[in-house]
């Protein structure tokens, strides 16, 4: 078996604050002969209408996708206001792109018909047979655009077996704005689906680090279009989740819904709702679907850094040492990290296992939008073999 080239796949990033000087940069650090596709995710505090312009300078016709970030992961680890990318080899990766331009009106038959097209451009570039064993999809949704759910769900009747995993972008909690990159321009309301054929081996993953309590709350009242609950058990939700974990209500934050999840049980898992904020009504708002009359169970946080190491460490014993492990890590879990003083340590943990990618307003696995997980996909450094 010949020998896996370098540029396989190559990861940079920029922390230059000039929109013009980062392109070039990330350009300069990626390009060779057979780079084929580039992804990126960038920090808020760049002008994305000069950074959208500086790329396509930058890059040309090369297909550049991305989207903004909560907080990105560089080979520094944990990082900031940078713009970090991934370049993939045409000789051992083809790609597929397409743009969803309106979330809400995403149809079973849009599904399948972009599926389609995608399976046929992965075909036309094949490096490997372009099936759910060689296959696998990212998707990148506008974080605020609260319709996450039901495009996944629709896109993931359309694809069948191939797994897919995602991230939804990020706005470093300004909770303004969120937006996806497709052919030289920013968009919200929107999504990136790429479909991504790999020569190399990989493996598709998701985890988190929270376990259950005993105690439940049930949604009262909630408006499930906005993802705002307005009672837990018959009372104001903020009122009820702040005696749920012992914090004044003027003290409910980032750390603490980070710190004390709730989550719902589906089959024997549980699957985080993250809270985004408290209203001045006293509701919540989320980052991910709530109901009227579903359940919603106390979270405890386990051993973050143990649980990321571990899973990390056990895909590298199936997989071998990662060229790259795309993460799409929650910003909740980088929330309670930096509060426990431990970022410097999870910085080294995410070298060690070389981890790029960026916090989330939400993670995607196989059809379901989640939260407080990081979910990704680990490349390995040999080929697939031959199915």
């Amino acid at each position: 078996m010949n020998a896996i080239p370098p540029s396989a796949v190559i990861t940079a990033f920029s922390d230059a604050r000039d929109e013009r000087l980062a392109a070039r940069d990330l350009a300069q650090k990626l390009r060779h002969d057979n780079l084929g596709c580039v992804l990126f995710f960038c920090s808020i505090d760049y002008r994305l209408d000069r950074l959208a312009g500086a790329l396509a300078e930058a890059f040309g016709d090369l297909p550049l996708c991305g989207c903004t970030s909560a907080g990105e992961i560089t080979s520094r680890g944990y990082d900031s206001g940078t713009i970090v990318a991934i370049g993939f080899d045409r000789r051992f990766f083809s790609v597929g792109a397409r743009l969803i331009e309106r979330l809400d009106g995403f149809s079973l038959a849009d599904a399948q018909q972009l599926t389609d097209s995608l399976l046929c451009e992965c075909r036309a570039a094949a490096v490997a047979r372009v099936d759910a064993d060689n296959t696998f999809v990212l998707t990148l949704l506008d974080g605020l655009s609260v319709n996450e759910e039901l495009v996944l769900a629709t896109l993931n009747a359309a694809l069948g077996s191939i797994t897919s995993l995602g991230g939804s972008a990020g706005d470093d909690y300004r909770l303004s704005g969120t937006y996806v990159y497709s052919d030289g321009a920013f968009h919200s309301n929107a999504a990136m689906v790429l479909m991504i054929n790999s020569a190399l081996d990989f493996e598709v993953f998701s985890f988190h680090h929270l376990r259950p309590a005993t105690v439940k709350l049930v949604v009262t009242a909630a408006d499930a279009e906005r993802r705002v609950v307005q009672e837990l058990n018959a009372e104001p939700a903020a009122e009820a989740y702040a005696r749920l974990v012992g914090v004044p209500v003027a003290e409910l934050d980032d750390v603490v819904f980070a710190r004390y999840p709730l989550a719902v049980r589906i089959n024997n898992d549980y699957y985080a709702r993250s809270i985004q904020r408290v209203n001045d009504d006293l509701s919540l708002s989320f980052y991910c679907a709530v109901e009227n009359g579903i359940v919603l169970t106390a979270m405890h946080t386990g051993l973050i850094l143990d649980e990321l190491d571990q899973t990390l460490s056990d895909i590298e014993e199936r997989l071998g040492p990662a060229w790259v492990t795309l993460g799409c890590d929650c910003c909740l879990r980088r929330q309670e990290i930096e509060a426990d003083g431990t970022v410097d340590q999870a910085s080294a943990l995410l070298r060690r296992h070389s981890v790029v990618g960026f916090n989330t307003y939400g993670e995607q696995f196989n059809g379901m939008h989640i939260n407080q997980t990081m979910t990704g996909v680990a490349i390995g450094r040999r080929q697939r073999s031959r199915r």
